[in-house]
């Protein structure tokens, strides 16, 4: 097999060869043939996520050592299961479900994996798909994606999953006619746009710095759109929704758009963060109860949203987002557009 990886932080992946893995007991290998690039990718490959103020959480005291395989958006095809496997077959297309617990603790038991505190997550934790195999840990997190082209149902894997996680997390907020506002359209905040009519009653609003993608969202559907680099950017969003917005989900996550996301919200509304773009913010904390505001974070999503967006898919009620397929070896290339910001619409997919 061969491998795209990290070799030292921040620099240029290199290509490795290893011998094909065979899997053990429960396990499958997967030939990948599409491999979504995610922004979060390129926080791996920096080692670390800044935390503000000069603070750093990095990748290595995390435990995780190099070198090291990114890739979390996933789709291939069988060509190995474990002795002990069950569920699916050599041949079979699947997509790969990459938030993976430890598998034994009480919150994977519980079935909130997202919520272990030593996780086997491929491409952040445990090596992932930018590589000619991957190796699964069980069948039920590879689930097959009939109608959903296969570039697309990898991104389903991430990026899917996590603004459809992310706008379910609104619903209590957002009734029929409610002003949702979608700040960063994105990789993941362009999905959001995709998703919204299927996933929430609202009506969408969508705050970008990007001309060109705040054009793309208006092409799907948003009734406004708002430069949130703007002086009078709040004042904009207060005109389109007739005083604030019942909730905001920011998909970018820096000190700047939240503030701008807890401004923007009206009395009783919901900030849902994403992003994970960095920084800190100080904030009043007299606003939370005048406003009587809730801000939740959000992250990627539970394997039951990777099938319910699966669905969606298949009945036709989500649109694509804009998929660039490249080779693999232009990875590196394919990370450092999306840390230059601008350079991506929608996804870039590495085909092996």
């Amino acid at each position: 097999m061969r491998a795209m990886q990290i070799i030292e932080w921040g620099k240029p992946l290199e290509p490795r060869d290893y011998p094909d893995p065979e899997p053990k007991g429960e396990e499958v290998v997967v030939r990948v043939e599409a491999a979504g690039v995610c922004h979060s990718d390129v926080h791996i490959w920096d080692g670390y996520f800044d935390m503000g103020e000069g603070k750093r959480i990095t990748l290595e005291s995390r435990g995780l050592t190099l070198p090291f395989t990114l890739g979390h958006e996933i789709a291939g095809e069988v060509v190995a299961v474990g002795p002990d496997a069950r569920g699916v077959a050599v041949g079979d297309k699947r997509v790969v479900f990459p938030w993976i617990g430890c598998g034994q603790c009480a919150v994977c038991a519980r079935g909130e994996e997202l919520l272990c505190l030593t996780p086997r997550t491929l491409g952040t934790r445990r090596n992932g798909g930018y590589a000619t195999h991957v190796v699964v840990p069980h069948a039920q997190y590879l689930l097959a994606h009939p109608g959903v082209p296969q570039g697309l149902a990898a991104t389903y894997a991430c990026s899917g999953i996590t603004a459809f996680s992310a706008l379910k997390k609104t619903r209590t907020h957002v009734g029929a006619g409610d002003p949702l506002l979608i700040i960063g359209a994105g990789g993941v905040g362009g999905s959001a746009v995709h998703i919204a009519p299927a996933a929430v009653p609202g009506k969408v609003v969508v705050a970008d710095l990007d001309a060109e993608k705040r054009a793309q969202a208006r092409q799907m559907g948003a009734v406004a759109t708002i430069d949130n680099g703007a002086p009078d950017a709040v004042k904009q969003v207060m005109a389109a929704t007739g005083g604030g917005a019942a909730a905001a989900i920011d998909f970018v996550g820096s000190p700047q758009t939240m503030e701008f996301g807890v401004n923007a919200l009206r009395k009783g509304g919901k900030l849902v963060m994403v992003g994970l773009y960095g920084g800190a913010l100080p904030l009043s904390t007299v606003m939370f109860p005048f406003k009587m505001m809730t801000v939740e974070g959000s992250y990627v999503g539970t394997l039951d949203d990777l099938r319910e967006l699966l669905a969606l898919g298949r009945q036709g009620k989500v649109p694509p987002i804009p998929l660039e397929h490249r080779p693999a070896d232009q990875a590196g290339a394919a990370l450092a557009d999306l840390k230059r910001g601008g350079k991506v619409r929608g996804r870039v997919i590495l085909q092996f």
